[in-house]
């Protein structure tokens, strides 16, 4: 098993509506790819860290799974939608991806 990391930097002033957003991306979106509500999370800074960073995590069972599902979010209209709404809202290219493998 694998944990696919995302991490985006909000602006200030629009923590929430990134959350928001990416909240909705999961439900509707997301599950399109079977990233539904028992394999991911959403966190977002408080101690330690950046307070506007704010991460998704999905539980995936190698890269095989995570290629499948960028080429699956490729194909759908809704995920480029959502992508150019967002975009007002986010510190643009603080985006990346981080894959981790779970050992316990």
């Amino acid at each position: 098993m694998m944990i696919a990391r995302w991490h985006i930097d909000a602006k200030f002033g629009h923590k929430q509506t990134v959350i928001d957003s990416l909240k909705n991306w999961f439900e509707s979106i997301g599950a399109q790819i079977g990233w539904t509500d028992d394999k991911y999370r959403i966190l977002t800074g408080s101690v330690g860290t950046r307070e506007s960073v704010i991460i998704s995590e999905v539980l995936i069972s190698g890269l095989t799974e995570l290629d499948e599902s960028w080429n699956k979010l490729g194909e759908i209209e809704a995920h480029k939608k959502w992508s150019k709404e967002l975009e007002p809202f986010i510190v643009s290219g603080s985006q990346y991806w981080e894959i981790l493998r779970l050992v316990s």
